[in-house]
């Protein structure tokens, strides 16, 4: 039986695969770690990382997912979309929201077929798939269509690096009280300051964003994310 690593807050079918990749997490990430780390990857700047960490869940912190769920509980959403798919475990947890406002569509980008096709499958299993569309290949582009007229909400949590394009690409839909969720850890926990350009302007007034940065804790470290309204 998996143990839940916090309080059960989900319908079971939901809950269940959730617990069940932060366990596998938990089990299998830190050697997938340690593996990339001896060939000298440890961010998401380097070529070749990504690959090396294809079969690495490399989950949100399940506090900052249940703030994922509550931000878009309380702002109503109905249109997010998310750069960063992975093994699905930040999706779910926006789709579980979805699914609690009454519906709506999560469009998600993902570099990795493989990848892609675990997230798909871990989304039909909670029963949320119907709720979600993942693209596959490199978010400039699987991103610049398709999108829906207004976004109520972006999520952040892929290469750091292209925050601030993707920012840019999508804020034009982006409606006025609509928010923009960061997630800036490397393996260290760290973002290597690569996000400095993306935090930069959501920092200065005149763009039009309010913002405040928080951490969370798991497996012994510190992450850093970001949260940010337009005014």
């Amino acid at each position: 039986m998996i143990t839940p690593l916090f309080r059960p807050q989900f319908a079971p079918q939901i809950q269940c695969v959730i617990d069940r990749l932060y366990s596998e997490t938990l089990s299998q990430d830190p050697a997938i770690r340690q593996l990339a780390q001896a060939k000298g990857l440890t961010h998401d700047g380097q070529r070749g990382f990504y690959e090396a960490m294809k079969d690495a869940r490399l989950p949100v912190t399940p506090e900052f997912g249940a703030l994922l769920y509550i931000l878009t509980r309380s702002t109503r959403a109905q249109h997010i979309i998310e750069f960063g798919t992975s093994f699905g475990v930040s999706t779910l947890f926006l789709a579980a929201a979805l699914r609690d406002n009454g519906g709506g569509r999560l469009v998600t980008s993902e570099l990795l077929p493989d990848k892609a096709e675990r997230a798909s499958a871990n989304l039909r299993e909670a029963g949320l798939a119907d709720l979600v569309d993942i693209r596959i290949g490199d978010a400039r582009a699987t991103l610049s269509r398709d999108l829906p007229e207004s976004i109520d909400l972006i999520l952040l949590d892929a290469s750091k690096g292209l925050y601030l394009d993707l920012l840019l690409l999508l804020e034009p839909a982006l409606r006025k009280g609509g928010l923009v969720i960061s997630d800036r850890a490397d393996l260290d926990g760290d973002d290597g300051g690569r996000a400095a350009a993306y935090l930069s302007y959501l920092a200065t007034p005149a763009n039009g964003y309010r913002m405040a940065s928080i951490t969370t804790q798991a497996l012994g470290q510190t992450f850093a994310h970001d949260v940010a309204v337009r005014a």
